[in-house]
């Protein structure tokens, strides 16, 4: 296992639409791996595929920040199957460290994805697992948090976004 580079705010690859896994092989299996231990050693709770520079429709999330459970979800192209209320809370992402804002998201949803084996899956979750499937499925279609956002908020992040995007 190796600790892959983390792509910051202004990488370019982190807009892109990652591409769907079409064959899940060795190579899939070894960077689901990979990112599970960069995830751990930056302490993060979600990670895409984006984020490590391949753009290929895969997330993992460490399920130990959020509601103890030890075995992580690892979701290859993953789908919104469904999603109901609203929930307002306080977001961030690793890949523009510093920066955490009011989101609103759905409360509830169900994703649909392949795992490891290529087996369908399907995950529903509530509060911050939603929270977190939501986002990681935003990298995937190259959407960052702060696309959530107002745009008077997003100008007066502007300095900040600059910063990180300078410093990569």
């Amino acid at each position: 296992m190796a600790v892959l580079k983390l792509r910051k705010y202004g990488d370019p690859i982190l807009r892109r639409k990652a591409e769907e896994i079409r064959v899940i092989d060795e190579e899939v299996r070894k960077l689901a791996s990979n990112m599970l231990e960069t995830l751990k050693s930056i302490g993060g709770i979600g990670l895409a595929g984006n984020q490590v520079g391949e753009a290929k429709r895969i997330f993992v999330i460490d399920r130990t920040h959020i509601d103890g459970e030890e075995m992580p979800i690892v979701l290859i192209n993953p789908d919104l199957v469904e999603s109901s209320d609203e929930q307002v809370f306080e977001e961030g992402c690793l890949s523009a460290p510093g920066i955490y804002e009011d989101v609103t998201r759905a409360r509830k949803v169900k994703v649909r994805g392949l795992n490891l084996k290529g087996k369908t899956m399907e995950i529903e979750g509530e509060g911050l697992l939603c929270r977190a499937l939501l986002h990681e499925i935003d990298h995937l279609n190259g959407i960052l948090f702060i696309d959530h956002l107002s745009t008077i908020k997003r100008k007066l992040l502007g300095k900040r976004l600059r910063k990180i995007s300078e410093n990569q």
